[in-house]
């Protein structure tokens, strides 16, 4: 199981890259197709255009960092956006979800507790 701190956000690429970039070449896409900053710390998660092979690429205050996986069988399961996205915000047990091939429209979730972004009143 991956475990990151609260701060980190998990991003995914929609659109599918070619996985022969390097560290600069997905960085530049973050930059430029994506409107993120690749030295942010955030994660974010590319795919081919088959969906059998994955990068995330990260900063780790050291250097851009970059994980692969490839798939022997089946694809990634990306999450439903509207039309037009070309990133998603998914959390830490989404991308768990969708790195062990778990489709994402089908799992259920169960009501839990997040803190409202207003405060109440001070009395």
């Amino acid at each position: 199981m991956l475990t990151f701190p609260p701060t980190v956000r998990i991003f995914v690429a929609l659109d599918p890259v070619d996985m022969r970039k390097s560290h600069h070449g997905l960085a530049a896409i973050v930059r430029e197709q994506l409107g993120l900053d690749p030295l942010s710390g955030h994660l974010v998660f590319f795919t081919n255009r088959r969906r059998n092979l994955a990068k995330i690429l990260f900063f780790d205050r050291t250097g851009l960092a970059m994980l692969y996986k490839r798939l022997e069988r089946g694809t990634f399961q990306l999450p439903e956006v509207e039309e037009g996205a070309t990133r998603a915000e998914v959390d830490p047990a989404a991308l768990a979800m969708i790195l062990e091939g778990i489709d994402l429209r089908s799992a259920v979730r169960r009501k839990r507790y997040t803190r409202s972004s207003r405060r109440p009143p001070h009395p």
